[in-house]
């Protein structure tokens, strides 16, 4: 007869699985499954760390660098307003363009360091650059243009999150 074990992060649960890392009984709540197999929570937690490269001033070069790109790219994006209908052929590319061109030279001010939180900044920074445009076009009733700065926010900030996040949709 085999004795029962029990989950080292709930002593009356019984473990079923062990931490493919550290061999800790662990139940179905602690585990994590991973392409590996399962580990707990603090094993995926201490791997996730070595992912965190960024130092504080990344923060603030990889926010100024993608605020000022996105106002370009949302300035040229608004001379395209101007155009009407064919620009919603036009700014779906340019956007896409933009934010690959602002994802580039991001990497290159961060040195390629990384961590969700330097991604999530930097987006929110893509999309901070590019409001003054947006309100611009917004009193000035330009309708085609607040589509377009509205299009140009969506494309431009997504793929700027998934370049630098190292997810590439091809």
């Amino acid at each position: 007869m085999t004795e029962s074990v029990f989950c080292a992060n709930h002593p009356d649960v019984e473990a079923s699985l062990r931490c493919n890392r550290c061999d800790k009984p662990i139940c179905v709540k602690c585990a994590v499954h991973t392409p590996t197999g399962y580990r707990c929570k603090e094993c995926v937690r201490a791997q996730q760390k070595t992912f965190d490269t960024t130092l504080p001033a990344d923060y603030v070069f990889g926010a100024l660098v993608a605020a000022i790109g996105s106002g370009i790219g949302a300035f040229l994006v608004s001379l395209v307003g101007f155009i009407g209908f064919f620009g919603l052929l036009i700014v779906p590319a340019a956007a896409t363009a933009l934010g690959a061109a602002i994802a580039e030279v991001v990497r290159r001010a961060t040195g390629r360091r990384r961590s969700p939180l330097l991604f999530r900044v930097i987006f929110i920074a893509v999309i901070v650059g590019a409001l003054p445009a947006a309100l611009w076009q917004l009193f000035n009733f330009n309708w085609f243009g607040i589509a377009f700065q509205g299009i140009y926010i969506f494309i431009a900030a997504s793929t700027v999150y998934y370049r630098i996040s190292g997810i590439q949709i091809r």
